[in-house]
């Protein structure tokens, strides 16, 4: 009897470790943010600056085929990196100076700025930086290639960056570059950098 009751109690067992395997294959994909991955979102008000950083910021060149480095005061920031990141991805998203050109749609806004013990920034925009875009695969590169760059260039501890809309992952911005991951910095579409 014995026997018989440690042949079914192991069965049991085995039925009940496949059911575990089975399910935990089918339950559907997390986010590839976890919460212990993500340091705590910045406020959405950024503090009274206290002075102010020399800047590295990317505005179309002349010919609308390249991004040309822009140095420019930005405010600093206290409250740490993601604070600073606000800055400069709001000094990156305003009105650019004259006769610069802005590779980024107009009305784009700053929804949230965070970044990973990692070293992975997460830029959360406003769904203008989708609808408002002309599209273009070189349009769309040069957008994303703004945005990561003012990010890494002047936050050497930011190694990539996510672009996220309206607290989203997305595929992609315009239907072209792959928007699925972080993304490194990139300057061989900056006129006089590779």
């Amino acid at each position: 009897m014995t026997r018989r009751l440690l042949l079914v109690t192991g069965l049991l067992v085995a039925v009940a470790g496949l059911g575990v395997l089975w399910w935990w294959n089918a339950r559907p994909a997390q986010p590839s943010v976890s919460s212990a991955d993500v340091a705590t979102p910045a406020p959405a008000e950024s503090p009274e600056p206290v002075g102010h950083i020399t800047a590295t910021l990317y505005y179309l060149a002349e010919d609308g085929a390249q991004l040309v480095a822009v140095r420019q005061d930005v405010p600093l920031a206290e409250g740490g990196l993601a604070a600073q990141g606000r800055e400069l991805v709001w000094a990156q998203l305003a009105a650019p100076p004259d006769p610069q050109r802005s590779p980024i749609p107009a009305g784009t806004a700053l929804r949230a700025f965070y970044v990973t013990a990692r070293g992975d920034a997460f830029v959360d925009l406003s769904a203008d930086v989708s609808t408002g875009h002309p599209g273009g695969s070189l349009g769309e590169l040069l957008t994303v290639a703004a945005l990561v760059n003012v990010v890494t260039t002047n936050l050497p501890a930011v190694r990539r960056v996510q672009i996220l809309i309206e607290g989203q992952e997305v595929d992609t911005l315009a239907g072209h570059v792959d928007l699925r991951r972080p993304l490194p910095q990139d300057l061989s579409l900056v006129r006089g950098e590779s």
